[in-house]
């Protein structure tokens, strides 16, 4: 087994390269694989191309206090990640059972990760190393870094630096941060008096030194108050761009307070170029080969990321918090290297399945002034219409995939992240969208329009349903003029804050009249640091300040679920009791227009349904009776 390209892993590797001490130690909750879309990788391979050395410990046994000390102690600090995704969610689905299959760990097996990892783990390593310091980082630490709902034990959390008894956080994306701590830690500088750098959360008890801070309720005061909640979570919102953003102290209990400083200014392209361009094995550590290796790949092996951020902000993504509205992107010439390194691989087909990020036709910021001023506080680029200073231009986009189209080996080049179908339209030039129907569609275009009616995409930041009208009308007349049958896949999510019975039942209803029942449907889910979680828990839209219908009985969830899949068998009871609750019983019944038909038919009905049923019958028998008497008569 060859791990010679691989980071550290164990003693014995450490021995083969002749370190004796690494400077970092990564812990994470993901399984090892050295690949740009692996958060530890990036993290790791960025500190590494600065000159220090990093060792990787994957999924430690959480239950044994030695698992974190195979590498021994590090120089510098532990890193901690829970994954590429909360463990939470990793390890739950809405309706919170235990999920039976994690693509992060090898062979896909569940429960190598404990429940809320980050602060599982950073408390495992204080049990053995009272005075390293402790960086947590990733998805799990970036969204928890302030006091938040946690959906889970449907509790209101304090900040995971304070649980996991970590130092810092370094939040977002975490490559500038991640340096700029390690050479302040590098040059003898204690982890306390950190408090400088920009994308990072530290604690202290003297906020007298920040300057244009912005104090937030307390920790206990929104607890108690939910209202204080959403108003605290709004200002956060308002100061997630580095031009623009304040420090914000949380106090809590004690004279303590956690203060999270403005985010990292965006990466240039040279310095996103440099990130991907950085020696990645691109597979799982050999170890896992004999476990039949990390599902998780399969899904990005060959994709390209292009770009970061998303000015989109719908109210359910997490985007804003963690990557920022500013749009970050690759040059066309890292892009390209990468397509010919995947073209090189023995099981390559031809076909490069994904060129996009977030959003994949966002390839600039929206507008000139986001570069030097920032994104604005209290507008969003494209809810509820399209700010009139947008650029809805996919000029560079298409020349990239064209580019892409012309390397040798590549038979396709498809577009399977989320296309922005507003923005779409919102270009005057119709060239990318013939382009993408009529090469970058393998059959199906997947998009998000995720809900009909206008008072639940209201909610949700996302656009009014006659723009998606306009869409698919565009889609499928180009469709038809190239002689492609070509279909569209919308992603539809139930019980959203704002979504009731009726807007459940609409939704059924518009799917209907479409012909389409979706395989999959996506129940809302309230996860860290999202506006739609802030209204789930509070039932108050923070933008606005108003009341929002929260849905939050699992058997009402259950029903709007239901309904849009009403053609199933097993949803039947569901949509006769959410159509029955809800006063549409005009619904049940026969006609074309019915969802249902009814359980029990009264005598009249059952007439009326038994007269239908042989009707054919009869024509049937007397069609047979023409034809013998017609035989009967050529007979004679």
């Amino acid at each position: 087994m060859d791990n010679s390209g691989f980071l550290p892993v164990s003693a014995a590797d450490m021995a083969e390269r002749g370190i004796r001490q690494l400077d970092f130690v990564y812990v994470t909750g993901d399984a090892y694989v050295d690949h740009p879309s692996f958060g530890h990788a990036i993290i790791s391979r960025v500190l590494e191309s600065h000159g220090y050395s990093v060792g990787m410990i994957a999924q430690p046994d959480w239950k044994d206090e030695k698992s974190v000390t195979i590498l021994g102690r590090p120089k510098l600090a532990f890193l901690v990640s829970g994954g590429n995704m909360d463990s939470m969610v990793n390890h739950y689905s809405v309706s919170k059972k235990r999920r039976s299959h994690d693509a992060y760990t090898p062979g896909g097996v569940m429960g190598k990760r404990p429940d809320h990892a980050t602060a599982v783990y950073g408390n495992l390593i204080r049990k053995s190393y009272r005075d390293v310091p402790i960086i947590i980082g990733g998805i799990e630490a970036s969204l928890r870094r302030m006091a938040h709902y946690d959906y889970w034990s449907d509790s209101f959390k304090r900040s995971i630096l304070l649980d996991s008894q970590a130092d810092l956080i370094s939040y977002g994306m975490g490559e500038k941060s991640i340096l700029e701590i390690a050479d302040a830690l590098a040059s003898g500088i204690a982890v306390r008096d950190i408090s400088f750098i920009p994308g990072t959360v530290y604690k202290t008890k003297d906020i007298s030194g920040i300057y244009q801070g912005i104090t937030l309720p307390s920790y206990d005061d929104m607890r108690a108050d939910r209202t204080l909640y959403a108003k605290s979570f709004m200002t956060q919102y308002e100061n997630t761009d580095s031009c623009t953003g304040k420090p914000l102290i949380e106090p809590y209990p004690g004279g303590a307070y956690v203060v999270q400083n403005p985010p990292q200014p965006p990466l240039t392209t040279e310095e996103m170029d440099a990130v991907y361009a950085l020696p990645y094995m691109r597979r799982w550590h050999p170890s896992y080969d004999s476990q039949g290796g990390v599902p998780a790949i399969a899904e990005i092996k060959y994709s390209l990321i292009s770009n970061r951020g998303c000015f989109g902000g719908c109210s359910f993504c997490a985007l804003t918090f963690h990557q920022g509205r500013t749009v970050q992107v690759r040059s066309h010439s890292s892009i390209l290297e990468e397509a010919k390194l995947l073209t090189q691989e023995p099981d390559f087909k031809g076909y490069i399945h994904d060129v996009g990020g977030p959003t994949a036709n966002f390839r600039h910021p929206s507008c000139e002034k986001q570069l030097t001023k920032g994104v604005c506080r209290h507008r969003q680029c494209l809810y509820p219409k399209p700010c009139a200073n947008l650029r809805a231009d996919h000029a560079d986009y298409l020349k990239l995939l064209r580019a892409l189209r012309a390397l040798p080996g590549v038979k396709k080049v498809f577009i399977r992240s989320g296309i922005r179908f507003d923005y779409l339209l919102a270009d005057p030039d119709d060239t990318f969208f013939r382009e993408l129907v009529e090469h970058h569609v393998s059959g199906q275009l997947k998009v998000a329009p995720e809900h009909i009616a206008d008072a639940v995409l209201c909610r949700m930041g996302k656009p009014e349903n006659a723009v998606y009208e306009r869409f698919t009308a565009k889609y499928k007349k180009l469709n038809e003029k190239l002689g492609k049958k070509q279909f569209l896949v919308p992603y539809l999510m139930s019980s959203h804050p704002g979504s009731t019975l009726k807007e459940a039942i609409a939704l059924a209803e518009y799917l209907r009249d479409l012909g389409y029942m979706p395989e999959q449907v996506q129940d809302f889910y309230p996860t860290p640091s999202t506006l739609s979680t802030v209204m789930y828990y509070t039932g108050l839209d923070p933008r606005d300040m108003k009341p929002v219908y929260v849905c939050r009985n699992p058997h009402e969830k259950a029903m709007q679920r239901a309904l849009i899949q009403y053609r199933s068998p097993k949803n039947y009871d569901l949509v006769y009791e959410a159509l029955t609750q809800a006063h549409r019983e005009d619904l049940i019944g026969f006609d074309k227009k019915c969802l249902i038909r009814p359980r029990r038919l009264s005598a009249e009905q059952k007439s009326t349904a038994d007269t239908r049923s042989r009707k054919p019958e009869r024509k049937k028998k007397r069609t047979i009776r023409n034809t013998h008497k017609k035989k009967g008569e050529r007979g004679n």
